[in-house]
């Protein structure tokens, strides 16, 4: 192998801007495609994966690469601008090889991958040079395997041989390595894996972080995550998810499993998932949420502020304060009206919530269909509205994102609105494509 002018590692990369000649910023590093050769070869690195605004994630090839350094990635040229799909003999570094498990050839023993060295050769490619490594087999288990203790080392390319592609697999760097991200992204990035490597990291993370991803995740993907998952454990991700986040999953489950989980949950969050169960798909009561902020008309403005700056209340949620007579869990008394965040910022602290009521707009009905709920949000341009039942009691709220779910096509989530290709362009003449990879895949060894 020819001697290496430039030398950068996978991990730092990761999340780096990637910027034009110009200074623009193009999007952030996500991950780095690389195909095997020969075995005699080491593996060439084609490209790399870019997040860019709107959250897609695009295909640069190397030749587009002008520098890559720690603080920062600089590439010319268009870049094509569709979705990247993984072809057959691409590997993903980071989604794929780090944390597997790898041999020695000289037969001492095994190690789990944690890094991986790129070195660009003075033919202009990149390959990949070295492996750092922690010496030891990883604990032994079906998924969520763990870090364990053991030496680590930088050893050449060619001194290890990869397992099979079928064996269980941990996460623990790549977790590491994306912990910055908001859940939607990661949700994005699951979604790009095969369903075996996008469980193994779902099975990764704590609970509350799974739950916050799974609530970003199509349908399908969140069952086979949650299916993959024992029984006590999926129960606990269930209770760390937003009611009607955990219902919509449920429902997708079979009658079985779904009273199984739901008899595993802790009572309290389990009553509410159930009473969201009851509504037929489609109605504001199947979609809102049954813990909005809701207080007494007694309560003060001082109150209400600090109630909507807990900080797990999502944004549309924490924009209203509903008054209702006790009790004050749903289903509440007698539904009073509303307090938007606005009237609390501009009232004194001491100042009564039963003084300051909006209750020009009427609550929606809990059988009332999403198109009405639209209607209504739209025409009094609210981000929250009021559910009530047929006795006037307050039994949730529903928000503007919980009616964008339901109105939006089922794979949102997902659609390229740019099956196009458009380009964007940063100064050159050609339009990037991932390289046609060779007949042989896999990675060497």
């Amino acid at each position: 192998m020819s001697s290496n002018s430039t030398k950068v590692f996978i991990a730092r990369l990761l999340g780096l801007d990637v910027f034009d000649p110009l200074g623009d910023r193009l999007g952030r590093l996500r991950d780095v495609v690389v195909i095997s050769r020969l075995a005699t070869k080491p593996a060439q690195c084609v490209g790399v994966v870019v997040e860019v605004p709107g959250k897609r994630r695009v295909f640069v090839p190397m030749t587009r690469i002008q520098a890559m350094e720690s603080g920062q990635i600089i590439c010319t040229g268009l870049v094509n601008m569709r979705r990247f799909v993984q072809r057959g003999a691409e590997i993903l570094v980071a989604a794929e090889l780090f944390d597997r498990r790898v041999v020695f050839e000289d037969g001492s023993g095994n190690a789990v991958v944690e890094d991986i060295g790129l070195a660009r050769e003075r033919n202009g490619d990149w390959i990949i040079s070295d492996y750092y490594v922690r010496r030891g087999d990883p604990a032994s288990g079906l998924l969520g395997l763990r870090r364990a203790r053991g030496e680590r080392l930088l050893v050449p390319w060619d001194a290890i041989m990869h397992t099979a592609l079928h064996e269980p697999q941990a996460a623990s760097t790549y977790v590491a390595a994306h912990d910055e991200m908001k859940p939607a992204d990661f949700a994005d990035a699951l979604h790009e894996m095969n369903i075996k490597r996008r469980v193994e990291v779902a099975s990764e993370l704590q609970d509350e972080r799974l739950a916050d991803v799974l609530q970003e995740m199509p349908d399908n993907e969140q069952v086979q995550i949650i299916s993959a998952l024992d029984m006590e454990r999926a129960a606990d991700v269930l209770e760390e998810m937003d009611p009607d986040d955990a219902a919509d999953l449920l429902s997708e489950l079979s009658e079985d499993t779904k009273h199984a989980l739901l008899e595993l949950m802790e009572p309290e969050d389990a009553r509410d998932v159930r009473r969201l169960l009851e509504y037929a798909e489609g109605t504001a009561g199947s979609m809102m949420t049954p813990v909005p902020v809701i207080l007494s008309p007694e309560a003060t403005v001082a109150e209400a502020l600090a109630a909507v700056r807990r900080e797990e209340l999502s944004p549309a949620l924490a924009s209203t304060v509903f008054v209702t007579r006790p009790p004050l869990e749903t289903p509440t008394g007698r539904y009073l009206g509303a307090v938007h965040i606005q009237a609390l910022l501009r009232t004194p602290p001491p100042e009564s919530l039963g003084n300051i009521l909006d209750s020009d707009v009427e609550p929606i009905d809990d059988l009332a269909q999403v198109a009405e709920v639209a209607r209504t949000l739209a025409s009094y341009n609210l981000t929250s509205l009021a559910v009530v039942n047929d006795d006037g009691r307050l039994v949730g709220a529903v928000t503007v994102d919980d009616v964008l779910d339901h109105l939006l096509p089922d794979d949102w989530r997902t659609h390229d609105d740019h099956s196009d290709g458009a380009a964007a362009h940063v100064p050159d003449t050609e339009v990037s494509g991932t390289p046609k990879p060779p007949v042989n895949g896999g990675p060497h060894g």
